[in-house]
C-alpha cells in the first residue's frame, strides 16, 4: 500500500482512559496503551502515538508529565522546591503559566536515571503501525527551571539538549516528535533554542531497518501557543518565528492553525522548503467535532496559499488530553476523513 501524500499523524496525548486512573498499575498501563494505539489504528492514523501515557503519572494528571517526568530523574536538579525557591521564580519574566520550579538546578545535569530507550520499547511492542515518539524540548524545561548553577538560560538549555541527546540516540520510531510550547511567544530566544534542540535532532538515528527494508527517521518540531483548559496561554505570531524555524534541523514542524485561522500562512512562504509543513486542521480547544468536509476544506485553503507540495502532514493543533475520549475518538475519524476527501478531490 502506498503512503498518501499527505499523511494524518496525532500530536502526542491522549486522554487517560478513566479505569488506568482509578487503578494504575504496569499492567494497567500496557493495556491502556494498547487501547490507545487500537483506538488511532481504527480511526485510520497513519503515524500513532502512545497517548504519551509512557509519562502517566497518577500524581500529575493535570501537566500529562510535559515537564516532571524529564526533569526529576535528573541528576542535579532538585525537585523538592522551598518557599524561597517559589519567591524567586515568581520574580522571573515569563514564568506565568506555573507557579513555581520544576525544580532547582545545583550543579551539571546529567541524564540520571531518565530511561526514554526502556520507555520507548515497552509501547513500540504493543504496535505494529508506524509510530511517533514525543518529549519535550530543552527550551521549555529550562523556562519552568530555577537556575543556580549555570546561571544563564542558553547554558542551560544546551545542558538540557545534552542529556536528551543522548537518550534520542537509542530511539527508533518512524517519527521522532519535540514538543516546544514556549518559544512561540518569545521568538527573541529563537536562535539559543533552536541550537539546544538541533543538539537532539542530530543525534536522531538516520534510519530504522537495514538494506531494502531502511527507511528513514523523520524528525518533527511540535510548536503551539499552549492549551490549558481550552485556552492559549501566550501570545504570538507565526511570522516571528520563521527564522527560529528555519534554524531547525528537522523534517517538519507540527503547528497549531485550526485554532487560530489560517491568513497566518502566508509568512510561511519563507520556511526553507526542505522543511515540510505539517498543518493543525483539528481544534483541541473546543468539543464541537469538525466534520470531514470541514477538514477537507481547511487543507485545501492552506493548500491554496503555499502550493500543493507544502503540506505534508495533517493533525490536530495540539494534544488531545484535556479533551474527552468521546470527543477526541470522533475528531480523529474526521481527520482521516476529511484527508481523504481532501486528496479524492485532487
Amino acid at each position: 500500500m502506498s503512503t498518501p501524500t499527505i499523511r494524518t499523524t496525532v500530536v502526542g496525548s491522549y486522554p487517560v482512559p478513566d479505569w488506568l486512573a482509578a487503578l494504575p498499575s504496569q499492567q494497567s498501563l500496557i493495556d491502556a496503551t494498547r487501547v490507545v494505539f487500537k483506538t488511532q489504528e481504527m480511526a485510520g492514523i497513519d503515524v500513532v502515538a502512545d497517548g504519551e501515557l509512557y509519562r502517566f503519572d497518577v500524581n500529575h494528571p493535570d501537566t500529562n508529565g510535559m515537564i516532571e517526568y524529564f526533569i526529576r530523574p535528573m541528576t542535579n536538579i532538585r525537585s523538592a522546591v522551598t518557599r524561597a525557591d517559589i519567591e524567586e521564580f515568581s520574580k522571573l519574566e515569563g514564568m506565568g503559566f506555573r507557579s513555581e520550579p520544576a525544580g532547582v538546578v545545583e550543579g551539571p545535569i546529567e541524564e540520571g536515571t531518565l530511561n526514554l530507550p526502556r520507555d520507548y520499547r515497552r509501547a513500540r511492542a504493543l504496535t505494529n503501525h508506524p509510530m511517533k515518539f514525543t518529549l519535550t524540548g530543552p527550551h521549555m524545561l529550562c523556562k519552568t527551571l530555577m537556575d543556580h548553577h549555570y546561571k544563564d538560560r542558553a547554558e542551560l538549555a544546551l545542558a538540557l539538549g545534552k542529556a536528551l541527546a543522548k537518550q534520542v540516540a537509542d530511539l527508533n520510531p518512524q517519527v521522532l516528535q519535540i514538543d516546544e510550547a514556549n518559544i512561540p511567544g518569545h521568538p527573541d530566544e529563537g536562535p539559543w533554542a533552536a541550537e539546544a534542540i538541533n543538539l537532539i535532532l542530530d543525534a536522531v538515528a538516520t534510519k530504522i531497518g537495514s538494506g531494502a527494508m531502511s527507511s528513514p527517521i523523520e524528525k518533527a518540531v511540535h510548536l503551539c501557543f499552549g492549551n490549558y483548559g481550552g485556552q492559549s496561554i501566550q501570545k504570538g505570531e507565526w511570522r516571528k518565528l520563521i527564522d527560529f524555524m528555519n534554524r531547525l534541523h528537522c523534517d517538519h514542524v507540527v503547528l497549531e492553525f485550526a485554532f487560530r485561522g489560517y491568513a497566518e500562512l502566508v509568512h510561511f512562504k519563507e520556511l526553507k522548503p526542505e522543511i515540510a509543513i505539517g498543518l493543525g486542521v483539528i481544534d483541541v480547544k473546543v468539543n464541537t467535532v469538525e466534520t470531514p468536509d470541514l477538514v477537507a476544506r481547511r487543507i485545501a485553503e492552506a493548500t491554496k496559499i503555499l502550493g500543493p507540495d507544502r503540506i505534508k502532514w495533517v493533525h490536530p493543533d495540539c494534544g488531545f488530553w484535556m479533551n474527552k475520549r468521546s470527543i477526541a475518538d470522533r475528531k480523529m475519524e474526521a481527520l482521516v476523513k476529511g484527508r481523504d476527501l481532501f486528496l479524492g478531490s485532487r
